[in-house]
């Protein structure tokens, strides 16, 4: 059995080697309130454990077998009224101990964070569809596709929704999970304390496309991001209705940026809003195109693209504002 847990350490080592801690590396105050929160849950789990089992090897030492006491019958034991009362309130202390910073973090979530109250934030309206994410900037009036472009050290307001299936936002970096549902909107307020490269993900199944279902999140200087917002209005097509509506099927696509947003033709958090679904291109659990490999921002990560995408993409991206 020793021999067995060794060999399952050394197995696990070099998988560990390699992992990266995004969580415990947070560049935001959101995701710094979500690491302090698990690190307070981790201390008084440790806490259980060590104790657990430091009174099992206690018990275990003291009540075991020995020669002498071959054949010899234990006393009969009775209930230690004191010691049933400290086993029933440590457990509850525990519990209150873990609840109130829990609810209390929760509930800070929901608001802009400490600094930030009196800034206006930038409101960009999170779209999730079958296998991308779609980001609209009303004030700015563009939209992209698998990236979206923030200003450091600024307030940022993502409303969430979903064009279709159930997904989950999450930037570990920046801020926690949110779900995006059809004909329902969520907020979720984020700060990038500093420019750098963050990614995100869904981390809810949705069918067979979900697991590349990744964007980036790019957190510039303020000047750095109105020269990309002017770039993208020099560059970038203009997003038709049909051209939307064609992103919405469920394939995979690359980085896009488009001029002007859908928010003018559907609000997906419209109740009486359209689902775009279309049940008939899951069947077989298949999804549609042919996919390939080009490099993004986020640490010369791979993003995945559809074929019939690419060559819109190369002929209208202008260089740089498809995320760079």
């Amino acid at each position: 059995m020793k021999r067995l847990f060794v060999f399952l350490i050394a197995g696990l080592l070099p998988l560990l080697g390699g992992c990266e801690m995004v969580v415990f590396q947070p560049q935001g105050p959101a995701a710094r309130s979500i690491m302090e929160l698990i690190t307070w849950s981790i201390w008084w789990m440790l806490l259980v454990v060590v104790v657990v089992f430091a009174l099992f090897a206690y018990i275990v030492w003291k009540y075991r077998d020995r020669p002498e006491r071959q054949g010899e019958e234990p006393p009969e034991e009775h209930g230690n009224v004191v010691l049933e009362i400290v086993w029933t309130v440590i457990p509850i202390l525990i519990v209150v101990a873990l609840t109130i910073p829990t609810v209390r973090t929760l509930y800070d979530l929901e608001k802009p964070p400490k600094g930030y109250e009196d800034q206006d934030p930038l409101v960009i309206h999170v779209t999730s569809a079958d296998w991308k994410w779609i980001f609209s900037y009303p004030e700015q009036n563009i939209e992209t596709v698998n990236y979206v472009n923030i200003p450091a050290n600024r307030l940022v307001l993502f409303k969430m929704t979903s064009a279709s299936t159930m997904q989950s936002f999450w930037v570990p970096a920046l801020a926690g999970q949110k779900y995006t549902m059809n004909k329902m909107e969520t907020e979720l307020y984020v700060v990038a304390e500093r420019p750098g490269s963050y990614e995100g993900r869904n981390t809810n199944f949705n069918g067979r496309g979900y697991a590349h279902m990744q964007f980036e999140v790019l957190a510039q200087t303020p000047k750095e991001f109105e020269k990309w917002v002017q770039e993208v209005k020099r560059t970038a097509p203009t997003l038709t209705k049909e051209k939307y509506e064609e992103l919405l099927l469920p394939t995979h696509l690359g980085r896009l940026t488009f001029i002007g947003t859908h928010l003018q033709w559907v609000d997906h958090a419209d109740p009486h809003s359209k689902t775009y679904t279309h049940p008939e291109l899951y069947r077989g659990h298949g999804y549609q195109g042919k996919i390939f490999i080009r490099d993004d921002h986020y640490k010369r990560a791979s993003t995945i693209y559809n074929e019939d995408e690419q060559q819109t993409l190369d002929s209208n991206s202008g260089g740089e504002h498809r995320g760079h």
